[in-house]
């Protein structure tokens, strides 16, 4: 049995185009593996904290020196990376804000990016230590960034794929609802997005 960890990141709630794209995904998936479980973590509605100097001091703080204070500081990394442990497949909802990814996404991702956890510099060189899973990116955004002249600006996506490879997780696709607020295209774009998921 499959395990599936959704994620969504948009605070626009029901009326998200990256929402409506995780969905399409997770539905797609679970055609193909009917017994698979999900596990929602919606980062709107359960932030994470951004880093402060207890959490940084929790994560490199020796085993031998936990305290109730560490571990508490520790304990949404902790959850966060547990989940991504757990699942086979990891669908990720990336709506664009101001040309990158949401706070709530990004404070997300530094509880992940975790040293012994995550990555190790043993070997003297980065090495991540997640493997084996399969990443869906659901990127939502009001102009076109996969070609053309807002490309050279697109900088979501070559960050997510940077970041996940950095923790191992190199097998990363990504479909996209993109066009919703240019005339002439923002009239079809969810339609072409939702019908160019195939997993």
């Amino acid at each position: 049995m499959k395990t599936i960890l959704k994620i969504t990141s948009s605070a626009r709630g029901p009326l998200s185009n990256s929402n409506k794209l995780v969905e399409k995904i997770v539905e797609e998936l679970q055609h193909q593996h009917p017994d698979a479980s999900i596990i929602e973590r919606n980062l709107v509605s359960k932030t994470y904290p951004h880093l402060e100097e207890a959490h940084l001091a929790a994560f490199f703080a020796p085993a031998e020196d936990n305290s109730e204070a560490t571990l508490v500081a520790a304990s949404h990394s902790d959850q966060a990376i547990a989940e991504i442990n757990q699942a086979d497949v990891i669908v990720i909802g990336v709506p664009i804000y101001n040309f990158n990814i949401p706070s709530a996404l990004k404070a997300w991702i530094d509880h992940i990016v975790r040293a012994q956890k995550t990555f190790s510099y043993g070997s003297g060189a980065p090495e991540g230590l997640i493997k084996g899973k399969k990443v869906y990116l659901a990127v939502a955004s009001g102009g076109i960034y996969s070609e053309g002249p807002l490309a050279a600006i697109s900088y979501a996506e070559p960050y997510l794929k940077t970041i996940l490879g950095f923790i191992g997780i190199d097998d990363v696709t990504i479909f996209r609802v993109e066009g919703v607020n240019v005339p002439g295209i923002k009239e079809s774009a969810l339609e072409k997005g939702l019908a160019s998921v195939v997993v």
